[in-house]
């Protein structure tokens, strides 16, 4: 039985490749010396094409579809071997299958940062990465020029050349391009379009070609973001006093949505933020405008406004009756309500007093004249 499958695996039938990987590019055909019957069934399915190499010589290159092995369909290798009146003995030659389906999405990207110089940040440092597409257009300069003899050729053996050869001609056109750093994102489909042109001749010489070339991001160092994120939000705000006014109504805000979250203190601090924006919005005019006139360079500033007047409180039968104003006061004193001997406070004082003890109450007295002297 050994020896049966022997004499059988001498000669050749049937040559044919069915691919179960996702990144095979080129594949041999392994047989015991090469030996294959003239008159072999050669397959060749759709997306493959099979190239014959005898003795170090590229020699014929199948498309898809089934042949049978004879000298009509053989031209070169006939040739090289010399059959022009034909020959019926086995011969010897390796045949590689190549895969001429798309190979997609296959990475690529900067290893090292691309300097550019900007024309509104100056001299920057750009990343990029993306996608591209991949497919065998000429089996046999690819064979020639890339495979050799290897007897397995995958996609991660040429993609590293492909990185670099995009890469090296990237940096040139984005370096060149003049394009500012914020409107990259704009224009990455031209930016693509021009390196795809630029690196075809490059890759065609190889046997490949790229179908689709994308880039998916062009980005600045995370410090520079970080930068710019700033710059953004001091736009947005205007300035710094806009800013803190926007960021104390989004405090009042959030205590007010959360009365449980702070209790007395948050609504004291809210009520404090507010009295402030309140204060340099009426020193300011309304949100967002700019100062008055007053309070440009070279201008007096306002005088500022007059202090409350004092509210009074007075002590009557044990009870407090008020809060008085001064010019209530002077009426009631015309009256006779309200005397020296009156008990009154005011916040900040240290208890009641007479009147007739407080400076500030001394006008309202001025026309009330004294008790009289005794008899």
């Amino acid at each position: 039985m050994a020896l049966f499958n022997f004499l059988r695996g001498e000669f050749i039938d049937v040559i044919e490749w069915t691919d179960d990987t996702r990144d095979t590019i080129v594949w041999r055909f392994q047989r015991r010396d090469n030996a294959i019957k003239y008159g072999a069934k050669l397959t060749v399915r759709e997306g493959q094409a099979a190239v014959f190499v005898h003795e170090g010589q590229l020699a014929d290159v199948f498309t898809s579809g089934l042949y049978q092995l004879e000298t009509n369909n053989m031209p070169i290798l006939t040739s090289l071997q010399h059959w022009d009146h034909g020959f019926s003995s086995p011969f010897k030659s390796e045949i590689y299958f190549v895969n001429l389906r798309r190979f997609t999405d296959l990475k690529w990207g900067t290893r090292n940062p691309i300097m550019c110089r900007d024309p509104e940040f100056g001299p920057v440092r750009l990343r990029a990465f993306g996608t591209y597409t991949m497919r065998v257009a000429d089996p046999g300069r690819f064979m020639t020029e890339i495979v050799g003899t290897d007897g397995e050729f995958t996609t991660e053996e040429i993609s590293f050349q492909i990185r670099n050869i995009i890469v090296t001609h990237f940096s040139q056109i984005i370096a060149s391009s003049g394009i500012p750093v914020l409107d990259m994102a704009a224009n990455t489909l031209d930016l693509a379009k021009l390196v795809h042109e630029k690196i075809a001749p490059m890759v065609e010489a190889y046997g490949l070609e790229l179908p689709a070339f994308m880039i998916e991001n062009i980005s600045l160092p995370s410090e520079v973001e970080a930068a710019l994120d700033k710059r953004s939000s001091a736009s947005f705000a205007g300035d710094l006093r806009r800013y803190t006014d926007f960021a104390a109504a989004e405090a009042m805000t959030k205590s007010a949505e959360n009365p449980g979250g702070g209790g007395g203190m948050a609504a004291g601090m809210g009520m404090g933020m507010g009295m402030a924006m309140a204060e340099r919005m009426a020193k300011s005019g309304p949100w967002g405008s700019a100062p008055a006139p007053a309070a440009q360079a070279g201008t007096p500033a306002p005088p500022p406004p007059p202090a409350a007047e004092p509210r009074w409180h007075l002590a009557e039968g044990g009870a407090s009756k008020g809060p008085f104003t001064q010019l209530q006061l002077e009426k009631m004193a015309a009256e006779g309500s309200f005397t020296r001997e009156t008990y009154v406070w005011t916040p900040g004082s240290a208890g009641w007093i007479h009147a007739g003890e407080v400076a500030e109450l001394a006008p309202v007295f001025a026309q009330v004249p004294p008790p009289p002297p005794l008899a």
